[in-house]
């Protein structure tokens, strides 16, 4: 490794706020491999590394929750993990921590603009993978990541049908004895990583209440649900 890349890594981990590793030289190899995206076409890749974070992410998120929510219900606080562990929260960290000037990726992956949020997300989960192989440990994570997380968690239990919108709109035609919301969803691009590859519409008793776009099919419902909710809002509001 190069000093132009070591200085490179070591300004991530600064702005991680894990100073004190800066100089770990276990952390900087995985960083290196936590960097270094499949279309690269180097051997060691992050992949791996990907899925190691996937888990940590996902236990670290549920400690954080049970030490600083208790009072949630089990249910409840499935929901919030699901936002805090996320694809789209991992793209926004990714963002905010200007992790794609570390990135080394191949020819094809630097063209496809498309998929640029879903390398994100897969970087900053090999990131976390490679925080905790070179510690043994969850706690730089926690530290690292709880601020983040005490933002979502203020702005999910603050407007939760913003986040689980599907659920809130269930509760609301249910107790309209509407029945269940129905979602007619369909595939408009192939793309990997298009933000608007599906397209949802939510009915409620043969009526369209909104429409949403997604990535993914559960994005879009999740996003035509969340307009539903907002149009409810709207008719109900005082004129």
């Amino acid at each position: 490794m190069d000093q132009a890349r070591r200085d490179s890594l070591q300004s991530l981990i600064r702005r991680l706020g894990l100073v004190e590793a800066v100089d770990h030289p276990t952390l900087l190899i995985e960083l290196e491999r936590a960097m270094t995206h499949v279309s690269s076409g180097r051997a060691d890749h992050n992949e791996r590394l990907e899925f190691l974070g996937d888990a940590v992410l996902r236990l670290a998120a549920t400690l954080y929750l049970d030490q600083h929510y208790p009072e949630l219900t089990v249910g409840e606080s499935s929901s919030l993990r699901a936002q805090l562990v996320s694809d789209r929260w991992l793209a926004e960290l990714g963002d905010q921590i200007q992790i794609e000037s570390c990135l080394i990726l191949g020819p094809k992956a630097l063209g496809d603009a498309a998929a640029r949020e879903t390398i994100r997300a897969d970087a900053t989960e090999a990131l976390i993978g490679a925080i905790y192989s070179s510690s043994g440990s969850l706690e730089p994570i926690i530290d690292w990541l709880a601020p983040h997380w005490q933002a979502t968690t203020a702005a999910v239990l603050e407007a939760p049908h913003r986040f689980n919108g599907k659920t809130a709109l269930q509760e609301w035609s249910q107790g309209q004895g509407l029945g269940l919301p129905d979602y007619r969803t369909e595939e408009r691009s192939r793309r990997h990583g298009d933000p608007q590859r599906f397209h949802s519409r939510v009915h409620v008793a043969d009526q369209v209440l909104a429409e949403g776009h997604g990535g993914s099919r559960k994005e879009a419902e999740q996003n035509a649900a969340a307009a539903a909710i907002q149009t409810l809002a709207g008719r109900d509001a005082p004129h």
